[in-house]
């Protein structure tokens, strides 16, 4: 069962009772912060080429793009070639040299990155993703916020292969957005060169047919760019985005002005304003926020198991337990950490405009929330918030600190974040990677009920982790607030 919208509350009646602001129900199609690297996410099924294709368009060795299954390769620029595994539990990255086959890691890594010299990545970082087919529910949630995060979207096909129905819901929901969304068609991965002169171009004929079956399912998409993806194809595709990134870059940077009304304007205390009412009313309003993020958790963990224990019994298996468990978490972790983005700037809006009346403008929402952040870092409690949750292979839930713990799990990442609390963060440990490799340990039964407890912990443990969050934003925007009340103003 999919938990449905929540309801909406009109936060401007001042008679009403303070609850939560509208928060996402699922991820979807994220939409690029200013300042977020300019970026182009490759996809598509096992068998398209898709790595031959990169190592074209980057002058490289398809050897030096290999990654563990289920890893994110993100490749950027360097002036020498440099790789580096990202795994979960550890606070540091795996430095290994590009062409070699680097450590025995417990478990494979959510991104390796790669430095390349190449000219094209000045203007564009590339990520390439794993085959479409091995994502799933959850796997599909992570592409498309990544896709959003970065802009645009590759989506690569061979000549023999057709879209997939879900395939064909992703490119649906991707053509919602505005996101730039290129095609190339190769031959494959054993294609063979298409002589000058013969036969119609099979290639030219399959990107005929595929945009033709495409735009009957997908209308949306007619305006999308198509390349046939041979060797000698590429310079096209490489001027495509280049041009593409040359204008989305200022695009971005223009839509949030670096000078923001508000910004260093002394905002004076609204009259009236009471100390204790406000800290009542913020009081129950942050319990409201982590009690319905709480309970919409507890729903999608509940339709986390049913997908578990379906693929368990009918699909992947116990060896595939770990894998898939692991994309479950991480979709997790981007809609909690969305909801609690979302709240808190509810709690921050709704609270400020109590004290300082309304309209309040960007510069001032965004003075008040770096106040909340700088006092909430300044808390032993609120640097405990900088953790990730590490699901044992005893079906327990660990907790790791400290910085590049939660740098690790990110697939696509990206600039410092502007919202005042860190993300949420949950992974799979090695240990529990390795617990389901070894001989025996192939019993669904004994599967199903590991993942029944894990799920649980992580249930428990993440209604704790909503419940620390908010508190601490209730105290560190009090103090925030009370400040600006004793003051009578906003300083600038």
């Amino acid at each position: 069962m999919k938990p449905g919208p929540l309801p909406p509350v009109d936060a401007s009646d001042p008679a009403g009772p303070p609850r939560c602001v509208p928060l996402p129900t699922r991820l979807g199609v994220t939409e690029p912060g200013p300042h977020q690297p300019v970026a182009v996410v490759v996809a598509g099924p096992a068998g398209a080429g898709r790595r031959e294709l990169i190592a074209g368009l980057l002058g490289a060795a398809a050897e030096t793009l290999v990654v563990p299954a289920g890893s994110h390769l993100l490749i950027n620029h360097g002036r020498v070639a440099a790789r580096a595994a990202y795994v979960p539990g550890h606070h540091h990255a795996y430095r290994v040299d590009p062409l070699a086959g680097g450590p025995a890691l417990a478990r494979p890594p959510r991104r390796v990155e790669l430095s390349l010299p190449d000219p094209l990545l000045r203007h564009v970082t590339v990520l390439d993703t794993p085959d479409a087919g091995t994502l799933g529910v959850a796997g599909g949630r992570v592409l498309l916020d990544g896709v959003g995060r970065a802009g645009a979207l590759l989506f690569v096909i061979a000549v023999d292969q057709v879209f997939s129905v879900a395939e064909l819901h992703l490119l649906a929901e991707v053509a919602e957005a505005r996101v730039e969304v290129f095609f190339a068609v190769t031959p494959g991965v054993t294609g063979q060169p298409v002589p000058v002169d013969g036969p119609p171009d099979p290639v030219a004929v399959s990107i005929a047919a595929k945009r033709a079956a495409l735009l009957a399912a997908v209308p949306a998409l007619a305006e999308a760019r198509w390349f046939p993806a041979r060797r000698a194809d590429l310079p096209d595709l490489r001027n495509a985005l280049v041009a593409w990134s040359t204008d989305e870059g200022p695009r971005r940077v223009g839509a949030r002005p670096s000078e923001t009304p508000g910004a260093h304007d002394r905002v004076p205390v609204a009259a009236g304003v009471e100390p204790a009412g406000l800290a009542d009313r913020l009081d129950r309003r942050t319990r409201s926020c982590a009690q319905r993020i709480r309970q919409h958790l507890a729903l999608e963990l509940a339709d986390i198991h049913l997908r578990v224990v379906q693929e368990i019994v009918f699909g992947v298996g116990c060896a595939g337990l770990p894998p898939l468990l692991d994309r479950e978490m991480e979709a997790l972790s981007l809609l909690a950490t969305a909801q609690c983005d979302e709240a808190v700037r509810g709690v921050v809006a709704d609270a400020a405009a109590r004290v300082f009346g309304t309209p309040l403008v960007e510069g001032v929402h965004r003075r008040i929330a770096q106040a909340v952040r700088r006092e909430l870092t300044g808390r032993p409690d609120g640097r405990e918030l900088d953790r990730v949750l590490l699901i044992t292979s005893t079906a327990g839930v660990a907790g790791l600190t400290g910085a590049g713990a939660l740098d690790a799990l990110v697939g696509l990442p990206g600039v410092a974040r502007d919202e005042v609390l860190p993300p949420i963060g949950v992974a799979l440990s090695g240990g529990c990677w390795q617990h389901w490799r070894a001989p025996g340990n192939d019993d669904p039964n004994v599967a199903r009920s590991w993942a029944q407890r894990a799920l649980r912990e992580v249930e428990l443990e993440l209604s704790r982790e909503v419940s620390r969050r908010f508190g601490v934003i209730r105290l560190s925007l009090g103090a925030v607030l009370a400040d600006a009340v004793d003051h009578g103003f906003l300083p600038a």
